[in-house]
């Protein structure tokens, strides 16, 4: 079979599936089941080709991916922008706090309305963007407490995280050979430090930049000029 973004992504849906993960997590969901409809067209429209770079995030927002199947789906950009929208069904286990509700979710994923609210200011159109550039997540699972509260990858039991990084980590040197880029950035500190793992001793460059996030101070005075700054300090020009 011919490796594609297609294959990979069917790929990791299906190894993650065969992972479990207990408390406090009591909710798992993957975006790459019941939103596969919309991630296909976003890797069939965007992923096509060598990249310079890729973004790559750590995991599924509640409001972003989760809701769109794109990562940092920003439901709003993903529809209008990048021109995406497709029928997102439900997962088997949804959280009264953490509903999907696809492409109708009122919610804004405030990360990912930074991230591509940047692209699109410094790129005009998604076809400039994705000339140079794609965006991924490593992992793409939404883990969440019972009390609602998302629990980020790094946090989960050791005993959980480990199976978990494995299946992630081959599906990102598979994109990584497919895409052949000159650097994958993680955006935030997690994503970094699994790209440098996963890509030591190759000649693919990686990098940080600061996380969109709300909860990154430094993100709420002007995430965008900070962007421009930290990729410009890598030596990365738009």
């Amino acid at each position: 079979m011919t490796e594609t973004l297609i294959t990979i992504a069917a790929d990791l849906a299906r190894e993650t599936d065969a992972l479990s993960f207990g408390p406090p997590v009591t909710h798992v969901y993957n975006p790459l089941r019941y939103a596969w409809e919309p991630h296909v067209r976003y890797l069939d429209r965007y992923g096509g080709g060598r990249k310079e770079i890729i973004l790559l995030g750590m995991n599924p927002g509640p409001w972003g991916m989760a809701q769109t199947g794109v990562p940092f789906g920003e439901i709003e950009l993903v529809r209008d922008w990048l021109g995406i929208e497709a029928e997102v069904g439900i997962p088997d286990h949804v959280h009264p706090k953490r509903p999907i509700e696809g492409f109708r979710c009122r919610r804004s994923e405030v990360s990912g309305r930074r991230l591509w609210g940047w692209a699109r200011a410094r790129f005009g159109t998604p076809e400039n963007f994705f000339r140079r550039f794609f965006v991924a997540n490593y992992c793409p699972l939404v883990f969440v407490e019972q009390s609602g509260r998302n629990r980020t990858p790094d946090k989960l039991r050791k005993q959980e995280r480990a199976p978990l990084l494995t299946a992630c980590d081959r599906a990102l040197r598979r994109t990584v050979l497919l895409q052949q880029p000159r650097w994958v950035i993680g955006v935030g500190r997690f994503a970094a430090g699994r790209a440098a793992a996963v890509l030591s001793g190759t000649d693919v460059a990686t990098g940080s930049v600061s996380h969109p996030s709300p909860a990154n101070p430094l993100a709420n005075r002007d995430w965008p000029a900070l962007m421009d700054r930290e990729l410009a300090e890598l030596g990365i020009r738009l």
